[in-house]
């Protein structure tokens, strides 16, 4: 990705991790941080990025470090109880949505998805599966999994969704 920000409604490419594989990289919580750390540098707003993963997986650890690239200066939480945190970011505001406590996509209009949606903005969700059929195209996604013979590394999935 280049270091020149993209203006008006310039498209980001597919972002896959570093020397990754068909867009899967196996690592350890430091490596994933690491990894995180990096994308925020390179992402440039607007852009949405879906976090998928099971508990424990490494969802918000990976937020918080693109947060951390991104240049959030500020503590970065799980909005598991409030559903949205925004932080401030020297490109653009961050939000940060959990929709694990979510039963229907619907409910997605108290937390103003559209208006965060249209925001110029780096907008990263948890458990985008609960909005259904209200999450667009046009975003990165990112999960992670658990290695069942190796519990101390994560494998990441990443790539573009049109």
């Amino acid at each position: 990705m280049s270091d020149s920000s993209p203006t008006g409604s310039e498209a980001h490419g597919p972002l896959v991790p570093v020397l990754a594989d068909h867009g899967a990289l196996a690592m350890d919580e430091a490596e994933l941080r690491d990894w995180g750390r990096r994308f925020g540098r390179a992402a440039h707003p607007p852009l949405l990025v879906t976090l998928a993963g099971e508990l424990g997986s490494g969802k918000t650890t990976l937020v918080q470090s693109i947060c951390d690239g991104y240049g959030v200066t500020g503590e970065v939480t799980s909005p598991t109880f409030a559903l949205v945190q925004e932080y401030e970011a020297p490109r653009s505001p961050v939000y940060h949505l959990d929709l694990y406590r979510l039963d229907r996509p619907d409910q997605l209009e108290a937390l103003a998805w559209d208006e965060i949606l249209d925001a110029r903005a780096l907008v990263l969700v948890e458990w985008p599966d609960r909005a259904g059929d209200r999450l667009p195209g046009g975003r990165v996604t990112l999960s992670l999994q658990h290695l069942p013979d190796d519990p101390g590394r994560r494998l990441l999935y990443a790539g573009w969704h049109a």
